[in-house]
C-alpha cells in the first residue's frame, strides 16, 4: 500500500524545520550588522512573512509578545547606557546627571554622569540587534508548529525534546487562557485590568495549565511514551559522546562565524562538528523503538524556504567582508547610516516564503 502524505488527507503544511532554517538565516544575517537600517529591513521581511503565513493556532500567536519582548530588551539598553555609561568615547554631551561615587574597587564602573550622543547611538544600535535576533525567534516559533517540529526530532533526541515542546507551548497557551478569561469578565460587566482582576484571572489560569499537564501525561502514558530499546551501554556511551561533541562543536563554530578573527577555524570546525552529531544521532536513531505516523514530507517548498533563509545569510556574510563599513556604522564622529543596495536585496531574499510556502490551514469558526 502506498504511503499516504498528508496533502492527501488535510491541507498542506510546511516543515517546521524549514521555518527554523529560513528564521536562523535570518538571525545570523542580522547578527552581522550594526546598522540600523539593514536590521529594521529584516524585522520587516520576517514580519511580513509572519503575517502571509501565519495560522490561527494559538502558538501562531506568539509573535506579537517577541515584539514587545524586543522592545523592552532595546529600552533596557538604552536605560543601562543612560545610568551606566558606554565603552563608546563621544565629545557631543546631551546631558549630565549625578554621578554616585563608588569605591576604589569598582574602578572602571560608574552611575551617572555624562550621557552623550555618541553612547546612546551604540547603545541603539547594538540593542535593535538584540531584539532582532529575538523577532526571527520569534517568527520561527508562530511559523512551526511546535508538536509538528517534536514529531520531526530524531529518536535519540525526542524526550529532550518533549520537555522543549511543553515549555514552548505552554506560554502561548497561557496568553491564550488569558485572553479568553479577560473577554468573559468583560462580557459579565467587571473590569479586566488592575491587580485585582489579575489576581482572580491568575488562579483559573493556573488551574487550566495544570489540568493541561495531567492530560499531556495522560495521553502521553496511554500512547506508550518512555519505552526504550536493549541498547548496550557500549553504544550508548559512543551515541551520547558523538553527539555532545559534535553539538559543542557546531555551537564553538557558530560563535566563530559571527566574529571577524574566527573565520580560519570555525568552518573546519563547524564541518566535524556536523559529522559528529549526525553520526550519534543515525546511531541512537537506529536503537529507537518510536514510529511515526504520515511523517511532514519534505519537498519543493521546503527546499525554497529554507534556501531562501541560508541564502541571507551567506550573501550578509560574503558582504559584510567586502564592505564592512556598510554594515557596521561609524558613531564616533556620529554619521547617518546609509542602506547598502546589495545586502539589501540580500535581505529581501527572505521574502521567498510569502510566496513558496503553502497557506497555512484555518480553523472553521
Amino acid at each position: 500500500m502506498p504511503r499516504t502524505t498528508r496533502s492527501a488527507v488535510g491541507p498542506r503544511q510546511l516543515h517546521p524545520g524549514a521555518w527554523w532554517l529560513w528564521a536562523l538565516g535570518l538571525g545570523a544575517a542580522a547578527s552581522r550588522t550594526t546598522n540600523p537600517l539593514l536590521l529594521l529591513l529584516i524585522i520587516a521581511v520576517a514580519g511580513y512573512v509572519v503575517a502571509a503565513r501565519r495560522g490561527d493556532a494559538p502558538w501562531s500567536r506568539s509573535y506579537g509578545a517577541f515584539l514587545k519582548l524586543g522592545l523592552v530588551v532595546l529600552g533596557i539598553r538604552l536605560v543601562f547606557a543612560v545610568l551606566l555609561g558606554s565603552p563608546v568615547p563621544g565629545t557631543h554631551v546631551l546631558v549630565t546627571l549625578p554621578q554616585l561615587p563608588l569605591p576604589v574597587w569598582a574602578q572602571g564602573v560608574r552611575i551617572g554622569g555624562r550621557v552623550t550622543l555618541e553612547g546612546l547611538l551604540f547603545a541603539l544600535y547594538d540593542g535593535l540587534k538584540l531584539a532582532t535576533l529575538l523577532i526571527c525567534v520569534g517568527a520561527a516559533n508562530a511559523l512551526a508548529s511546535p508538536a509538528r517540529l517534536l514529531r520531526a526530532l530524531p529518536g535519540a533526541l525526542y524526550e529532550a525534546g518533549v520537555a522543549a515542546v511543553v515549555a514552548m507551548t505552554f506560554a502561548p497557551n497561557l496568553v491564550a487562557d488569558v485572553q479568553r478569561l479577560r473577554a468573559a469578565r468583560r462580557l459579565r460587566g467587571r473590569t479586566d485590568r488592575g491587580v485585582k482582576a489579575l489576581l482572580s484571572v491568575g488562579l483559573p489560569v493556573l488551574e487550566g495549565a495544570l489540568e493541561r499537564s495531567v492530560s499531556l501525561a495522560a495521553a502521553m502514558d496511554t500512547r506508550g511514551f518512555g519505552r526504550t530499546a536493549d541498547v548496550p551501554p557500549r553504544i550508548a556511551r559512543t551515541t551520547a559522546a558523538l553527539t555532545l561533541a559534535g553539538l559543542l562543536g557546531v555551537c564553538s563554530a557558530a560563535y566563530g562565524l559571527l566574529t571577524a578573527d574566527g573565520a580560519g577555524w570555525a568552518l573546519p570546525l563547524l564541518l566535524l562538528g556536523l559529522a559528529s552529531a549526525t553520526g550519534g544521532l543515525l546511531l541512537g536513531s537506529r536503537h529507537t523503538v518510536r514510529t511515526r505516523y504520515r511523517p511532514d514530507p519534505w519537498a519543493l517548498r521546503e527546499w525554497l524556504v529554507a534556501f531562501s533563509g541560508i541564502t541571507v545569510a551567506g550573501l550578509t556574510v560574503w558582504l559584510s567582508g567586502l564592505d564592512p563599513a556598510a554594515f557596521t556604522p561609524t558613531v564616533v564622529p556620529p554619521a547617518a547610516p546609509r542602506l547598502p543596495v546589495l545586502p539589501a536585496l540580500a535581505v529581501l531574499i527572505g521574502l521567498l516564503p510569502a510566496v513558496a510556502a503553502p497557506t497555512p490551514p484555518r480553523r472553521s469558526s
